[in-house]
């Protein structure tokens, strides 16, 4: 019984793995295909491995400069939202401030209202401040959208550390931020890490911010970049293939690296 019983559990787990592992074979597939042989077979196997697909979305595409824009982007976005939502989660997490719910339920509504209902505003907003068309225009909103889930990630985290650490290190004589910087960063690493690894996959894959106040093509990031071959009356399903296949790769990579801690941050939560 006990053994029907455990196979049953793997044979559950396969089938979910499947299901997750589906659709990358099926896009990693569909890029070393001929665009008629994806429309005769989608879902099968390739005959032939059109490894050219990948450096023809690479040049014809453009592909280099819209990762160049995408890593410009993630390397602005992620270190500030990271640095914002640490010392705006460890305030909000750990110390007695007044209007702290008030404040939290702020970033708490960012959260709840999509992106979508204050796009038109927040248009404006940028247009007003003179950096529309601009790489400021793409990461200023960036940022601003991934604080309100990078605050409510890090204090979350913050309060589920052991306040008798840092009071041991104020007796001692330790500075505020010397408590931030020294003891509770440290012990915060798996969460920092967790807010990297999704903030960066937020960043890499947004579409419709560098798409409304990004507007010059020079300033495109790869997942708009793939729009490239999306003509008015047709599709190059092979180079669409190809470009998403080069658009995963650094999130996989990223997330391979830091998966050990990745998961602690995601599960530190539900331990006491």
């Amino acid at each position: 019984m006990t053994i029907t019983v455990k196979t049953a559990r793997y044979l559950i787990l396969l089938l979910f793995a499947l299901l997750f592992v589906m659709p990358f074979l099926w896009i990693w597939f569909s890029a070393l295909k001929s665009t008629a042989e994806i429309n005769q077979d989608p879902f099968g196997v390739p005959a032939t491995l059109h490894w050219e697909n990948l450096a023809e979305a690479w040049t014809t595409g453009r592909f280099g400069s819209y990762i160049g824009n995408s890593v410009l982007y993630a390397a602005f976005v992620v270190p500030l939202v990271t640095a914002f939502s640490c010392l705006a989660g460890y305030a909000l997490g750990t110390r007695r401030l007044p209007g702290e719910r008030l404040i939290f339920g702020a970033f708490l509504v960012g959260i709840m209202i999509p992106f979508q209902s204050i796009m038109i505003p927040q248009y404006y907003l940028v247009r007003d401040l003179g950096i529309l068309g601009t790489y400021w225009g793409v990461i200023v909103p960036s940022v601003a959208l991934g604080l309100a889930f990078g605050v409510f990630l890090m204090r979350a985290f913050f309060r589920g550390l052991p306040e008798e650490i840092s009071n041991a290190a104020r007796i001692d004589g330790a500075s505020e931020w010397r408590v931030f910087t020294r003891i509770i960063l440290p012990l915060a690493r798996p969460g920092i890490i967790t807010l990297v690894v999704l903030q960066f996959m937020f960043t890499w894959n947004m579409f419709l911010i560098p798409l409304l106040y990004g507007q010059d093509e020079g300033l495109r990031p790869i997942s708009t970049g793939i729009m490239f071959f999306v003509g008015e009356y047709s599709v190059d399903r092979s180079m669409i293939a190809a470009g998403v296949t080069l658009a995963s790769i650094p999130i996989i990579a990223l997330y391979l690296l830091l998966q050990r801690h990745f998961i602690q941050g995601m599960t530190a939560g539900a331990l006491k």
